[in-house]
């Protein structure tokens, strides 16, 4: 039998795990048996894969009207003009949407805490936070943009302000009510003992909220807030409704005048590559909250 003693000298006592204990023949063999196992999820992952990928384009390629969509929509030479007038209008999404998360984050929050108010004094409190979130989801976002972007000025409080501007609002508007949802929610994951330990201890409702509360609710929720994220970095193309010309608008540009569908492939290739690190970070933070939730479950 192998010993789990510190600096034991057997034969199973090459390797070490945690704390410095000698890890034991059963343990390496099933380490290395899940090992053997995840080699082959990979390889036929990606086997599996490439065979679907080559089925899709083999029908693609010998489709009656390939040769004619591949003109329409895959010309090189169109998206190479197109290019730089698309990357341009993608720069204006950017800086919306980098705005529009700003907003988001603090909107939302003050609506989840709102929300989440207790006492008989708050209730106007709550039921307004309450009919925002409602209204706000229920409402498409493009009838947002509508409503915001040409209601707003018509009643000219302000100047002149660019398309962008009110996109950007009607943005913040749409998905504070989505993310003051998702935060309500961590926040109500929270358990009852953190909030009075906090109390316990001498901290204000205010500071019990801020250094206790929200910090584990925003780890609770941390995937399903940025998957609301990515869906906003799509929803700011939508600012194209206004006349704001960003990537969405110069592609149709490009495509008025070129009589040639691809600046939307190229303009939807553009957002993809922009959408594609935030997806894949979601993906990794998901699972590695999942793996923390299951320490010790694996057999």
């Amino acid at each position: 039998m192998t010993s789990l003693t510190p600096g034991a000298n057997t034969a199973g006592a090459d390797q070490l795990g945690a704390g410095g204990f000698a890890v034991s023949d059963i343990e390496r063999e099933r380490r290395e048996y899940r090992r053997s196992r995840k080699q082959r999820s990979i390889l036929v992952s990606i086997a599996s894969t490439l065979v679907f990928a080559g089925v899709i384009a083999i029908v693609l390629i010998n489709s009656p009207g390939w040769d004619r969509v591949k003109d329409t929509f895959f010309d090189p030479a169109v998206a190479v003009e197109s290019f730089p007038r698309i990357i341009t209008g993608l720069w204006l999404n950017v800086q919306v949407l980098v705005v529009a998360v700003i907003g988001v984050a603090i909107f939302g929050t003050l609506l989840a805490v709102a929300r989440t108010l207790k006492g008989a004094v708050f209730t106007p409190i709550r039921l307004l936070a309450a009919g925002y979130t409602d209204v706000f989801r229920g409402i498409p976002v493009l009838l947002v943009l509508y409503l915001v972007g040409f209601g707003i000025p018509g009643l000219e409080l302000t100047g002149r302000m660019p398309a962008q501007f009110w996109g950007g609002i009607a943005i913040v508007l749409c998905y504070s009510a989505y993310v003051a949802e998702v935060l309500r929610a961590g926040i109500d994951a929270v358990h009852p003992s953190q909030r009075l330990a906090a109390r316990s201890l001498g901290l204000s409702h205010g500071k019990t909220l801020r250094l206790v509360v929200l910090p584990q609710a925003v780890r609770k929720v941390t995937p399903a807030l940025m998957n609301d994220f990515v869906s906003m970095m799509k929803d700011v193309g939508l600012i194209s409704a206004l006349g704001a010309v960003d990537a969405i608008r110069a592609a149709q540009i490009e495509v008025a005048s070129a009589y040639n569908f691809t600046p939307y492939v190229v303009a939807g290739v553009l957002f993809v590559l922009l959408a594609l690190p935030f997806v894949r970070l979601t993906d990794w933070v998901t699972a590695r909250q999942q793996r923390r939730e299951q320490i010790g479950g694996a057999v």
